[in-house]
């Protein structure tokens, strides 16, 4: 979900939880700011949010002021929508902000965020997410199709893009019935039903060229029972194997993931140490390496460490 719709369905929350009584289209058109001039196309986006309100447990409750009234309105019964108190023991509020500070995409940010807002207003001191050891958690989600995908598994809706499998220089259209989104050695999947081929598949995101548009309705998708994807993505992953050497200057206390699996570590420059890791497969493991930023320096082989400054220039640019 893009920004302004996150803001204009906040903002019709707020709206029709602030007023007892019902409020027609046009009142709310006039009131929430980001609908567009013409009315059909007002008329088609409102209706999409109302949906959008709806799915996401939202109770809209529809009726009139008056019987004289022609047109019907809406409201939201703060009753209704309200959740009863929600009390924590200290250790739950903890773990609650520790999760909270794992994700750095966009998708789960603004949710954490508001979430641990919540947390510090019900009386969670902010050192109270801080009090685990000083391991900064974080899931990374570089690739621009893992937040439609994540919305479409969420929402259960069917979904198209363009995906360019290994081996093959251009990219072919799919329809796929999304189950889940899952993270494997560092690399995100999508797994499903592909429509064309009748068949379940997964599908690597970064192999994903192009918007990932949705192709139906919320809940028009169904999950069979027995579906497993962290399964289905494990029996279709193939890793090459591990015979490159990687000599890396890394930061003291960075590179948690780089330094897990080293085969050597010892002190280089002060405040930097040298990490020598094995490695298969140059462009992932130069993404990986490229997610650290100015904490790690490639040092060996050449053509990982050009493969490193070319992500970071793309970056910059």
């Amino acid at each position: 979900m893009s920004k302004r719709r996150t803001e204009r369905l906040l903002s019709i929350v707020v709206l029709l939880l602030s007023t007892r009584r019902y409020l027609t289209a046009d009142q709310i058109r006039a009131a929430v700011h980001g609908y567009p001039e013409p009315y059909d196309t007002f008329k088609r986006m409102f209706e999409r949010d109302k949906d959008e309100l709806r799915d996401l447990g939202i109770p809209l409750e529809v009726g009139v002021n008056s019987p004289l009234d022609d047109e019907p309105g809406y409201r939201i019964r703060r009753q209704d929508y309200e959740l009863p108190e929600i009390t924590l023991e200290a250790d739950e509020a903890a773990v609650l902000g520790i999760a909270a500070r794992v994700w750095q995409s966009a998708e789960f940010a603004g949710a954490a965020a508001g979430a641990l807002l919540k947390l510090r207003a019900a009386g969670m001191e902010d050192d109270d997410a801080a009090a685990a050891p000083g391991i900064e958690p974080r899931l990374r989600t570089p690739e621009p199709a893992f937040g439609p995908l994540w919305e479409a598994v969420r929402d259960r809706r069917p979904v198209t893009f363009s995906y360019r499998a290994q081996g093959r220089s251009d990219a072919q259209r799919r329809e796929v019935e999304p189950w889940g989104v899952v993270n494997r050695r560092g690399r995100w999947y999508v797994a499903g039903h592909d429509r064309a081929r009748n068949a379940t598949r997964v599908f690597r995101l970064s192999r994903i060229e192009g918007p990932v548009r949705m192709a139906g309705r919320p809940g028009s998708v169904t999950v069979p029972g027995d579906a497993d994807v962290r399964e289905l993505v494990r029996d279709w992953d193939w890793s090459p194997p591990r015979d490159h050497t990687a000599v890396l200057r890394v930061r003291d206390g960075a590179g948690l993931g780089l330094r897990r699996y080293a085969l050597s570590t010892e002190p280089d420059v002060p405040g930097w140490d040298r990490v020598t890791a094995r490695f298969g497969d140059v462009p992932w493991y130069a993404d990986h390496v490229a997610w650290y930023g100015p904490d790690v320096v490639v040092l060996d082989p050449p053509d990982l460490r050009e493969a490193v400054i070319a992500r970071l220039k793309g970056v910059l640019a």
